[in-house]
């Protein structure tokens, strides 16, 4: 493989965790099903609501009054009646209880033809959502519009399910070259389809363009595939000009495709992709393609992960396209090759592509915990 280049994978390593500060953590087991953290609080005032109504009163006031606001949700099934849009700053939207599942916020359907096209939208900085579930509607269940500068939205052990396209969006105008999303969030929530497939293919978990500065760690993903005419958006994905991105200790489960950066002419400079689990079982379902993919991105390194496919495709870690340079990827555990598309170019170094099913614990889908440590080959075996 090509030696790096110019500048070295472990300065991207550095760049990338100083870019997330303290949210580089060691990898634990995603919390979504199981939360423990309490609830957010803080010195904002905090309002509590109990019905879809005091919902949407209470949020357009907070919009008129310059946002800095908690607002609280009482358990309960919220069917919304429009849109909740967010567009002042540091508006917190959380459930009052500290079990996960008791607050759902809910559109219509999950058609093309649904009334409620985003169940949230966010223009406002400094967003925060915590212990909701979002379900059903026309396209995401949440989007942060980067293109009106949203900046630092924070996501926190939420589930997300069921939406006609990407399940969280973060949006960018290609016209306004500045514009962004900078300081995201996205932990301890789970991202899924529960008929076990989506109901078309243009759909994904967090679907992320020109993103700056973002951490996604300890989420699990479900069921983000195809039944038809194309595969799937990934279930993590960044591009469009997105920067120093941190994905960490994510489980990933039977999705077209688990992680990936970059796209052709849309590129990802710095990050780190390390720790996560992903598994795609031989369900059947007809799109099922690569765990990781790198295309047109640069200083990332790709590490520690385990990715154990039992479907058909050839290979589980891939890097695209001549402008994919400066990459390490090293010390993953796999079934299958590591490879090389179109003329990327990556440092690749101690990994395993021979792993098989017994070596892993696999209690449930994606429990790729190792039975026995693997001795480091110090080369693709």
């Amino acid at each position: 493989m090509k030696s790096l280049g110019r500048r070295s994978t472990l300065v991207s390593l550095g760049r990338a965790a100083a870019a997330v500060g303290s949210v580089i953590t060691q990898s634990v087991p995603a919390q979504a099903s199981n939360p423990t953290q309490p609830i957010h609080s803080d010195a904002r005032p905090t309002i509590r609501v109990s019905s879809v109504g005091e919902l949407h009163t209470t949020i357009d006031r907070a919009n008129r009054n310059s946002g800095s606001v908690q607002i609280l949700i009482e358990p309960g099934r919220y069917a919304i009646e429009k849109t909740l849009v967010i567009t002042a700053p540091s508006i917190s939207l959380a459930s009052s209880a500290n079990e996960l599942g008791t607050v759902v916020i809910e559109g219509d359907a999950m058609r093309a033809d649904a009334r409620i096209g985003n169940l949230i939208r966010v223009s406002g900085s400094d967003f925060q959502l915590s212990g909701v579930t979002l379900q059903r509607c026309g396209n995401h269940l949440l989007q942060i519009a980067g293109e009106s500068g949203a900046h630092r939205p924070r996501i926190t052990r939420c589930v997300f399910r069921d939406s006609f396209e990407q399940l969280l969006k973060v949006s960018y105008d290609a016209a306004q070259p500045t514009s962004g999303c900078d300081g995201g969030l996205v932990e301890d929530c789970l991202f899924e389809y529960t008929a076990g497939i989506a109901p078309q293919w243009y759909v994904g978990g967090v679907d992320a363009h020109r993103a700056k500065r973002w951490a996604v760690r300890r989420n699990r993903f479900r069921h983000i595939a195809s039944p038809s005419k194309h595969i799937a958006e990934h279930a993590i994905h960044f591009w469009s000009g997105s920067q120093d991105i941190l994905v960490e200790g994510n489980v990933i489960v039977d999705c077209d495709r688990g992680i990936g950066f970059g796209m052709p002419g849309r590129p990802v400079r710095g990050g780190v992709i390390r720790n996560n689990m992903i598994h795609h079982r031989r369900n059947g379902d007809p799109f099922a393609d690569v765990g990781i993919i790198l295309e047109d991105t640069s200083d990332v390194t790709v590490t520690n992960n385990t990715v154990f496919l039992e479907h058909n495709y050839p290979s589980t870690i891939e890097y695209r396209f001549e402008a994919t340079r400066d990459i390490l990827i090293a010390k993953n555990v796999c079934n299958r090759v590591i490879r090389s598309r179109d003329g990327g170019n990556a440092l690749v170094k101690d990994n395993i592509t021979s792993a098989t099913r017994d070596l892993f614990v696999l209690l449930e889908a994606g429990d790729l915990r190792l039975v026995r440590p693997i001795p480091n080959s110090g080369a693709n075996t």
